[in-house]
């Protein structure tokens, strides 16, 4: 029938309709999907889901473009950081690790700047300096138990100087030339045997000599500024000590020569002196001018507070005149 046709004709024009549509749809998704892939895909580079956020070295390349990643953050004004103690990570490409065979150019030395040349640190002449074989800090050198044979050259500002404890034999004029700043040495337990007459006369500030466990049967001259001598542990006879080798120490305020060899009381002793240490010895008698001026009654030695003789041959009950003066007794035996 005429109706019926006209009914398939509009069925057959509405599906051509719809096809036609479908198909001119298909391309508009397409471009609008990629119009929109580069909007998403900076969204994930500002707001990361740091829950779901696992990158290791094997997922490195597939979560960040890394094509455009110097577009996306700019990190011109952050300073690089180096971890140290951290080693880098092992790359995957064989070809990107560094041509071991291959040597790397020499960088060229750039001139210097200033206008005069720049000089190496002098080094003493004569052997190595002290500072590279013992502990230099400020103006100290220690040089405690190492293995010396003799004292090293020292750097002309040394102060305190510390050598116990090594083999050292002889002590030289030479070894102390030139040190006006020294003012302590301390050489305590070493084969000390024998010193220069003048090898500590000539230090000017030098007011410390310790020389206790040597083997020492001689003192040499002291210097006037000397406030210290510890000899202790020595073999020094009386003999081995000058003609009243103390009365020129007006700054003398411990004398210590216990365990030694001596055979009377080293006199006259400066009036600066406050402790006295004679134990051990060979001591057996004493002057009543020792210690006072026998002649002066009324005299006052306050400041000779410490004398000990104990350890001696002698009875000290037998001068009683000799500590008149004297603010306390010596320590000794009185029977």
């Amino acid at each position: 029938t005429p109706a019926g046709c006209r009914m398939r004709t509009l069925a057959w024009l509405g599906i051509a309709s719809l096809c036609l549509g479908a198909a001119w749809a298909v391309p508009a998704r397409e471009e609008r999907r990629k119009a929109e892939k580069p909007k998403a895909d900076f969204a994930l580079y500002e707001n990361p889901d740091l829950d779901n956020y696992d990158l290791t070295l094997d997922t490195y390349g597939e979560i960040l473009d890394l094509s455009n990643y110097e577009e996306l953050y700019d990190y011109s004004d952050l300073a690089p950081k180096i971890e140290v103690g951290t080693l880098a990570p092992r790359p995957k490409d064989p070809t990107a690790l560094p041509n071991l065979g291959t040597r790397a150019e020499t960088p060229k030395l750039q001139p210097p700047t200033t206008a005069s040349p720049v000089r190496p640190a002098p080094v003493p002449p004569q052997g190595l300096p002290s500072c590279l074989l013992c502990l230099c800090i400020g103006t100290s050198v220690y040089c405690d138990d190492a293995d010396l044979e003799h004292i090293p050259p020292l750097p002309p500002e040394t102060t305190y100087l510390y050598a116990r404890f090594n083999r050292i034999s002889t002590i030289r004029a030479s070894d102390f030339t030139g040190l006006k700043k020294l003012k302590r040495i301390d050489l305590t337990s070493n084969f000390i045997s024998w010193a220069d007459a003048d090898a500590f006369r000539l230090l000017p500030s030098l007011q410390e000599l310790i020389l206790p466990e040597n083997r020492l049967t001689a003192l040499p001259e002291l210097p006037h500024s000397i406030v210290r001598l510890d000899a202790r542990l020595n073999r020094i006879p009386s003999t081995g000590l000058r003609p009243e080798a103390f009365r020129d120490l007006k700054q003398l305020q411990f004398l210590h020569l216990s365990d030694n060899q001596l055979d009377y009381i080293p006199v006259p002793l400066p009036e600066s002196l406050r402790s006295l240490h004679l134990q051990n010895n060979n001591i057996q008698t004493m002057h009543e001018d020792t210690f006072c001026d026998s002649q002066d009654h009324s005299q006052i030695r306050r400041a000779l507070e410490d004398i000990r003789l104990d350890g001696n041959p002698i009875n000290l009950s037998l001068f009683p005149n000799a500590y008149f003066c004297l603010p306390r007794l010596p320590t000794g035996h009185f029977f």
